[in-house]
């Protein structure tokens, strides 16, 4: 039976409001909601939504709930759902950011933020495992997994190139695959032509506004094009953004230190809402950096526009073919095999975080085609090693939930700091 609009509003704020612990637990969140308890879509076109989803770049838990509520009610119920899903935890991230940019220097707070980042560190390691454990199964995904990271550690190779390299080899793959029965697609060419249409303009005429007033070369336009960048290639998830984004931010444009890039994955790890809305923190550190508060605040909401207004786009110019598109097995090989690069990507984002985090210094060699992070041992952090030990300890061995790994991680470090 479908429900009415208030009655669906109500549970897409539920879900908003209690969705922690990243994208596996926010989509089993979904599923007992809308498929288990109260059958509003079937198991199979759950299943069919979400493989669809991780072919999207972008956070596929919040596509997810956007699809979701087209299905229910159209364009104004994957509005509804998409935005209940982002905004309660885009208003926490804000609030935290806006008290780490002003106190984050006090001891007391540094402190915390130290153990913060080792158990960052451990929970990016068990995402690695967990998303390795799904995709790595046959030869050809360790080939293309290794190679991914090789690609982007060393060689430094461009994000997209690696993405889009690793789809053409899994759609030409699967050779001679003919397609399945293909469901009935329920849109037209020219109403899809138009959602597109008016949903980039949607999307885009604010940024090119930005521009055109602020000028090209201004930090607000820098992050509005960096982050409408990001929401185009980053395949794979959250922790593929971050693997992507956070040497960007640190070393190529140097908007946020690195561990100040750690920082704010702990507090997007400890909000509700999906992990992608760590761009609002470095959007929002970025210009509080620049310009004071008020210029953060412009950081942050040019941040989520650009991150989260081409999510809408995908969803609603292409759900009308989710059924024809989960019959090609073609795309399927596309997914698989990107799905094993991001193995790589999320390895090499382990690598670097910990580098950085372990040593209080790294210096990046280049040798012709070769980069290379080569940390000082002598500034290596006892603490972090310690408490980056507990807390694997207490998530991999013991199962612990991330937000109470992350409190424990920081009473340790506050702890550890009084002596």
């Amino acid at each position: 039976m479908t429900p009415s609009f208030i009655e669906a509003l109500r549970v897409w704020l539920r879900i908003g409001v209690l969705s922690f612990g990243g994208p596996a637990a926010q989509i089993a969140l979904m599923h007992r909601e809308v498929v288990e308890e109260r059958g509003w879509l079937t198991e199979q076109q759950y299943l069919n939504a979400l493989s669809f989803c991780m072919l999207l770049p972008g956070p596929e838990a919040m596509q997810l709930a956007t699809y979701a509520g087209w299905r229910l009610h159209g364009v104004r119920g994957g509005l509804a759902a998409g935005l209940a899903f982002v905004l309660p935890g885009a208003v926490v991230v804000l609030v935290l950011s806006m008290i780490y940019a002003s106190f984050g220097e006090v001891p007391v707070i540094a402190a915390l933020f130290l153990g913060v980042k080792a158990a960052v560190l451990v929970i990016v390691i068990e995402a690695l495992l967990r998303i390795a454990k799904r995709a790595l199964t046959g030869k050809a995904a360790w080939v293309i997994a290794v190679l991914a990271f090789i690609g982007i550690f060393f060689l430094a190779l461009p994000f997209p190139l690696i993405i889009l390299a690793a789809a053409l080899f899994g759609f030409w793959r699967v050779s001679g695959a003919t397609s399945e029965v293909s469901p009935v697609v329920v849109a037209t060419i020219q109403s899809t032509l138009r959602t597109i249409g008016i949903w980039l303009a949607v999307w885009i005429v604010p940024l090119v506004g930005i521009a055109a007033v602020l000028g090209p070369d201004h930090l607000l336009t820098a992050l509005g094009w960096f982050f409408s960048k990001l929401a185009v290639v980053t395949f794979g998830g959250a922790y593929a953004v971050l693997a992507y984004m956070g040497q960007d931010v640190v070393t190529g444009y140097g908007w946020l230190k690195a561990g100040q890039m750690m920082d704010g994955l702990g507090l997007a790890e400890t909000t509700p809402g999906p992990l992608i809305l760590v761009t609002e923190f470095v959007g929002y550190t970025a210009a509080y950096n620049a310009g004071g508060l008020a210029f953060g605040i412009a950081g942050a909401c040019v941040a989520l526009w650009a991150t989260f207004a081409p999510c809408f786009l995908w969803i609603f110019a292409a759900a009308p073919y989710v059924e024809w598109i989960n019959a090609q097995p073609r795309l399927r090989g596309a997914l698989n095999a990107i799905t094993a690069a991001v193995v790589g990507v999320i390895a090499n984002l382990a690598l670097w975080f910990a580098l950085h985090v372990f040593f209080a210094e790294v210096t990046r060699i280049e040798t012709g085609p070769f980069t290379l992070w080569v940390p000082d041992l002598l500034t290596l952090d006892w603490r972090v090693l310690l408490i980056a030990c507990v807390s694997g300890w207490l998530l991999l061995i013991r199962h612990w939930s991330v937000a109470s790994v992350l409190g424990i991680s920081a009473a340790l470090a506050r702890l550890i700091s009084w002596f």
